[in-house]
């Protein structure tokens, strides 16, 4: 009986031992690949070097953590932009349940596309018409009844093609790369041409990235009291665009330091990616190139959203990394097969 024991507990702690083994590999294999959504290739290990470079202390090319800061455009590069912007159908919604309070949308244009589920001529109206949306639907309101406007919609809202919600077509492998900056000492930043009040509601939920770290386009507000509380007003008044050109001067002005790495996917990053790159030391651009149909949408020069063509001519000039992704990903969303 003795025997019997000591031979059941040997086989109990060899088989403990084999077990710890196993698991420990798993684990260092996992803690190794930082990046598991990344097919293996010259896009990662670009990624990798770079972060690797600037976060080894003593290195040549190593960058104090209070500098690291990387910015990233949101549509496009972090959730899809297709077959039109998120925050336009927010917009097209914020119509539909507006109408009765503006019988003269009916004969107005853009509204009266909108109303209609005319996108072609939604889309042909223009900046100009796209402005008037959303001061027609964004504005009136305080901040806190925005905020509760769009958190109500963001939980429910689907996207017309893939019946998805809209906080369900965010890219898993740049979620990934997010959470690898951060564990390398980096701040990260959106900067993009959405609304800045429109995204501060969600994106810390869906990105990890708290609301003062996110730059956009806005409006115009004022301060007032309501029954004897302070609150701000939305104006229909445009503030600031926060696209092309206008990025690096907001970069600039809401966080103070030049970012040493960039990542967008169309040409309203353009400037972004030259204002990071034109800075001394190491210096990182990324663009999110969308090539697979399939997956998700292939586009790139002729497209009416997110066109990029002269950021892509430039990232062949100077270097940058391109991500192709039909090649470059293993999977685009959470929860699709890998």
């Amino acid at each position: 009986m003795n025997f019997i024991s000591s031979m059941n507990r040997a086989f109990y702690a060899l088989f403990a031992f084999w077990f710890v083994l196993t698991f420990a590999g798993l684990t260092a294999a996992q803690a190794e690949d930082p990046l598991p959504s990344w097919n293996e290739g010259s896009t990662k290990r670009a990624i990798v070097q770079f972060v690797k470079d600037v976060s080894t202390q003593g290195g040549s090319k190593f960058v104090p953590p209070a500098e690291r800061i990387a910015v990233f455009d949101n549509d496009g590069t972090l959730w899809s932009e297709q077959p039109f912007y998120f925050q336009l159908a927010f917009a097209l919604d914020r119509v539909r349940a507006l109408a009765p309070k503006h019988p003269e949308w009916k004969q107005k244009q853009p509204f009266k596309a909108a109303l209609e589920g005319n996108m072609k001529a939604v889309l042909a109206s223009g900046k100009h018409g796209l402005l008037e949306l959303v001061m027609g639907t964004h504005a009136g309101m305080t901040r806190e009844e925005f905020a509760n406007t769009v958190r109500d919609w963001i939980a429910t809202a689907k996207h017309p093609k893939t019946g998805r919600r809209y906080t369900e077509m965010v890219y898993q492998p740049m979620l990934e790369l997010l959470a690898y900056l951060r564990a390398n000492g980096f701040k990260t930043y959106i900067t993009s041409g959405g609304g800045i009040a429109f995204m501060r509601t969600w994106v810390e939920k869906v990105y990890g990235i708290p609301p003062e770290q996110v730059i956009g386009s806005s409006i115009k507000t004022k301060f007032e009291l309501r029954g004897g509380k302070p609150v701000l007003v939305r104006l229909p008044i445009i503030n600031f665009i926060n696209d092309k050109a206008g990025k690096p001067i907001a970069i600039n002005l809401h966080i103070g330091r030049r970012p040493i790495a960039a990542f967008g996917n169309s040409d309203g990053d353009l400037q972004m990616l030259q204002w990071t790159t034109g800075g001394k030391g190491a210096r990182f651009a990324l663009i999110v190139h969308h090539t697979d149909a399939k997956r998700e949408w292939a586009y790139d020069r002729k497209s009416s959203v997110g066109r990029l063509d002269k950021a892509l001519d430039s990232a062949r000039a100077n270097g940058w990394t391109v991500v192709d992704m039909k090649r470059d990903w293993k999977l685009i969303f959470a929860g699709d097969a890998r």
